[in-house]
């Protein structure tokens, strides 16, 4: 049998060759089908801990005295703050009175183009990040910007963007309501960036679920009053929440409640729990940058002198030739997706030999 690769993908396959998993193609092949049929299973992502959702007893907050208590605030209903977060400080969002939102923007102290990436977050740790996930910026430089090291209730959405006033509006016909979108444009000012940098929110304490039909959904608030999230950053960042303007639906149960923000100097201890982080060479500053100057222009022309520089093109195949034992074929008999290729072997090989490599070596 034909087996059509792209170069990138024979690139993968030749790694397991090198690795002593396979003498060649062939035989990487029928160890992808033996395997797929046995089952899959991959692989966690190094330093992440499952979410646990429900109250945490053993995680009840200690003020240590190794810890150094820098700034302490209370945002009241309505309104959002930004604060400095150095590397090695930790953020702390806490519940007064218990079950309300709150929506967090985070930016780089050093560059505000670098912001947290709630796509790049969701993807890594899934749609409810907890204790032990990281939030990561945006590509190309997709750094992780904080940790978070204590999560008490597991209440995090990643699915839900912020709400703004044009929502309030359209649905119920509001001149002006509370809206996170806004009030992050508003305390993000005070650093002298424009509604157009706020981005998606992390939404911390909020309870979301997606549908057997795949939509999603906000579910009641189940956060006691002395809940908390604790993000250490892991690079000087600006950090911005606000409490949730949105009392119509039951985002906060119907209700705006104010929220305590306090920032520390993290002890050792705190530190010793940040796992470490390899640095790979895609990960790309402005340095880097083949157009590093940002605009301040906001009409969009045409540069004439544009070459494109597109990377690994243009796009190389190969057809590598496979032999399959009748025990192979039968295995692709069984486990092709004949729903995708129909009867396109070729196909159907390519997903599961690919399939199999990104869940057993991610």
């Amino acid at each position: 049998m034909r087996l059509s690769l792209t170069s990138q993908q024979r690139e993968l396959l030749d790694r397991s060759i090198l690795a002593g998993e396979a003498s060649n193609v062939a035989e990487l092949v029928a160890l992808a089908l033996r395997e797929t049929a046995r089952g899959v299973v991959p692989r966690p992502i190094p330093g992440v801990a499952p979410v646990e959702r429900a109250w945490r007893e053993d995680l009840a907050f200690d003020p240590r005295a190794d810890r150094v208590r820098r700034q302490e605030h209370r945002l009241l209903p309505g309104t959002g703050k930004a604060f400095e977060v150095r590397a090695g400080q930790i953020l702390r969002v806490a519940q007064v009175d218990g079950d309300q939102c709150a929506d967090l923007n985070v930016f780089s102290l050093h560059d505000y183009r670098e912001a947290m990436h709630v796509g790049r977050t969701r993807t890594l740790h899934g749609i409810h990040p907890g204790e032990g996930s990281f939030l990561w910026s945006a590509p190309p430089r997709e750094r992780a910007m904080m940790f978070v090291l204590s999560d008490s209730v597991g209440l995090n959405d990643t699915l839900f963007p912020r709400c703004s006033a044009a929502m309030y509006e359209s649905m119920f016909g509001f001149d002006e309501h509370t809206n996170c979108a806004d009030m992050q444009a508003e305390a993000q000012r005070e650093y002298g960036l424009t509604p157009d940098d706020v981005h998606d929110s992390f939404n911390l304490f909020m309870d979301t679920r997606v549908n057997a039909d795949g939509s999603i959904e906000v579910v009641h608030q189940s956060t006691p009053a002395d809940a908390y999230v604790e993000l250490l950053a892991v690079m000087d960042v600006l950090a911005v929440p606000n409490v949730c303007g949105n009392d119509i639906f039951r985002t906060s149960n119907y209700a705006l409640r104010p929220l305590d923000v306090t920032v520390f100097d993290a002890a050792e201890s705190d530190l010793a729990r940040v796992p470490s982080l390899l640095v790979h060479r895609a990960q790309r500053t402005p340095a880097d940058f083949a157009q590093p100057e940002i605009r301040s222009e906001r009409t969009l022309a045409r540069d004439p002198g544009y070459v494109p520089r597109f990377p690994r093109t243009p796009v190389t195949v190969h057809d590598v030739g496979v032999e399959l034992t009748d025990g192979d074929l039968a295995l692709l008999g069984v486990h092709a997706r004949r729903d995708l290729y129909g009867d396109d072997d070729e196909a159907a090989l390519r997903d599961i030999v690919l399939s199999w490599w990104v869940h057993s070596h991610a």
